[in-house]
């Protein structure tokens, strides 16, 4: 074991604990796991270092996602932490908990079905049924290709009228 720092397995739950507390901050119902951008956890003694991987690689949020994990690594016991970012491979809503699909609907955001192939990530074809995360109709409609954000397309409910964002497959 190193004297730098706690037991490695302590040590790594630590920075795992830290990390699953942390919002993100467009969607503050998901947490940076939730959304797994996380890919890559390294420690060496008393050195973190994250690896993440923005869900769009001009994500507006990054730096900001950047800051809160060295200050949530920081306050868990790691000053020193560093965050390093990778484009590739290219983040996909596949890498999406389970438990992070459940909270968009709940927060009344269509999660992602299967990511999206690259004839529909060219082409901007609308997916085959987006169902409402308020009524759990299927017959809705596409408004416009983007929403709040440029990840979420705008959608509305046929059943209940209600618009809502559907987090698109990527």
């Amino acid at each position: 074991m190193s004297s730098g720092g706690p037991a490695p397995d302590a040590a790594r739950a630590r920075v795992w604990e830290a990390l699953s507390r942390l919002p993100d901050p467009e969607l503050p119902v998901l947490t940076v796991l939730d959304l797994g951008i996380v890919r890559a956890v390294r420690i060496d003694g008393a050195q973190v270092e994250v690896t993440i991987t923005p869900t769009y690689s001009g994500c507006p949020a990054l730096h900001v996602i950047e800051q809160d994990i060295r200050r949530a690594l920081a306050a868990a016991g790691y000053p020193d932490a560093r965050v390093r970012t990778a484009l590739s491979p290219a983040w996909t809503s596949a890498w999406m908990s389970a438990a992070g699909r459940e909270k968009l609907t709940r927060y009344g955001i269509a999660p992602p079905g299967a990511p999206a192939t690259t004839a529909v990530r060219f082409h901007r074809a609308a997916p085959a049924a987006v169902a409402c995360p308020r009524c759990g109709a299927a017959d809705t409609e596409r408004l416009a290709e983007f929403g709040s954000t440029a990840c979420k397309a705008l959608y509305r409910c046929r059943a209940c009228r209600e618009p809502f964002d559907y987090f698109k497959p990527i």
